[in-house]
């Protein structure tokens, strides 16, 4: 079965206060977005990447290849005005016999477990989803002030979320809300249940500026 993965990179770099995109950002040397597809390759050599920029930073990544000699093959794609249409525009490079991963491209410490611990859920279930539980106390805000939620009843959702990739493009096929906030929730959409696996802790989303602070200690555990 054909592996895909859609590695969806649209910041810009606005919550990082730098003028360079975050998925450009570099990490020892190199931007963020090379390391994170990386551990695709690491995982499975013949994985077939679909890398989903802005069309404005097309041309700039290709140039940023080139200048650190970053020679992973892959499929570029323009990305949409919303991360709902960025997935969709590069479903369109996918098999639907295969599965794909959805995955934010900085996320760069993604383990290869947490990779396969997906795929292999995904092939068995249709789907699945790695999570990690909540260590701090949760309140909700409501209009009459606040009440705390039983953290053990929370996860918090990373990628890459995987799925059959039959059912991921028939769930993009209907029309966007604004409750869609992960490629879980589309599919949930359309009837399907959804299936949790365990994350791992470092797989953080390079957003803030302490993000990357985090991520040069993170760095030397994934050389």
């Amino acid at each position: 079965m054909q592996l895909y993965v859609v590695i969806v990179a649209g910041g810009s770099g606005k919550r990082m206060g730098a003028e360079v995109p975050k998925q450009f950002l570099e990490l020892a040397g190199r931007p963020v977005l090379m390391h994170t597809i990386e551990r695709f390759k690491s995982f499975n050599e013949s994985i077939e990447i679909i890398t989903v920029l802005p069309e404005n930073q097309l041309r700039h990544w290709v140039e940023l290849q080139a200048k650190y000699k970053f020679s992973v093959p892959q499929t570029l794609v323009k990305g949409g005005s919303a991360r709902f249409y960025s997935v969709r525009n590069g479903l369109q490079f996918v098999n639907e016999t295969g599965l794909v991963a959805i995955h934010d491209g900085v996320r760069p410490f993604v383990t290869i477990e947490t990779i396969k611990k997906c795929f292999d859920t995904a092939e068995k279930l249709g789907n699945a989803i790695p999570a990690i539980t909540v260590a701090e106390s949760l309140r909700m805000v409501t209009d009459d002030g606040s009440h705390p939620i039983n953290r053990l009843q929370v996860r918090q959702i990373q990628t890459p979320q995987v799925f059959n990739a039959s059912l991921l493009k028939k769930a993009y096929r209907q029309d966007y809300k604004c409750e869609f906030t992960d490629d879980a929730t589309v599919l949930e959409n359309i009837g399907e249940k959804i299936n949790l696996v365990e994350g791992n802790r470092e797989n953080i989303k390079i957003t803030n500026p302490e993000d990357l602070v985090i991520s040069k200690a993170l760095l030397p555990l994934f050389s």
